[in-house]
């Protein structure tokens, strides 16, 4: 697809499901143990999930599980279902399977309060997500040959980021692992491109967040960034990402 394209329907998806997954919780008491979600990209009731996740400010490892992979095969294998999503926290040792009780999971555990009927899958949350699917031509659901990868990649992404859907969406259809640090805007001054914040003083982040310490590394808050420590690159902007995984990793 080209990129333009590629950005404008992503940009429409998440206004599809009105921008949920962009702010995060100002505090987050993040588990010793990071979570891991089981997930196909462009899965309507997956999204429920990662929206959730950006919204309490939850990092997670992605195991992603497109159709006609090898993963969600072996899903199948281990667990007896190939359902998803489904997320486990082994903080808890639970391992819960399907959007509702997942969602229902991570606000009650780690917000202690139900969660936003926007973010369950009822009716017209299901409709909406289905769209925002098929705008997107339902990429990040399908396998394509892949080489693999020895060790997990990094994203700094948020859900709703319309430029980072496209990375996560190549990341899922290539099965390659990756650890998702979510980077939701917190505060009124997040709000707005890298370099054009919503504000006239001086971008500052929340201090001691890890958009602060995103900050204090790379002197902005943008996204997509991927980290590969299998090659020891790292990347800004979702076309650069975008070749580099075709390129080091599409078989």
């Amino acid at each position: 697809m080209n990129h333009a394209l590629n950005i404008v329907t992503s940009t429409i998806a998440s206004s599809i499901r009105s921008w949920r997954g962009t702010s995060a919780s100002k505090t987050s008491q993040p588990p010793a143990k990071t979570l891991i979600l089981f997930d196909r990209e462009g899965c309507p009731q997956c999204r429920f999930v990662r929206e959730a996740l950006t919204e309490l400010n939850l990092d997670v490892i992605i195991k992603p599980c497109p159709q006609g992979g090898n993963a969600i095969t072996q899903l199948k294998l281990e667990t007896g279902s190939s359902e998803l999503p489904l997320l486990i926290d082994e903080n808890t040792e639970q391992q819960i399977r399907g959007a509702e009780a997942a969602v229902n999971y991570l606000f009650e555990r780690y917000r202690g309060k139900r969660p936003p009927k926007q973010l369950l899958a009822n009716r017209f949350n299901q409709l909406a997500s289905s769209l925002a699917s098929g705008i997107r031509f339902n990429a990040g659901t399908v396998a394509k040959p892949s080489k693999g990868a020895d060790k997990p990649l990094t994203l700094y992404s948020f859900e709703s980021s319309p430029f980072s859907r496209p990375v996560r969406e190549l990341l899922c259809e290539l099965e390659l692992p990756y650890l998702l640090v979510t980077l939701g805007k917190q505060q009124k001054s997040d709000m707005g491109p890298a370099n054009f914040r919503f504000t006239l003083k001086p971008y500052q982040p929340i201090a001691n967040s890890k958009r602060d310490a995103f900050f204090k590394a790379h002197g902005n808050v943008q996204v997509p960034y991927l980290i590969d420590p299998n090659t020891g690159i790292s990347l800004f902007e979702s076309a650069d990402i975008i070749k580099y995984l075709n390129d080091t990793y599409a078989a």
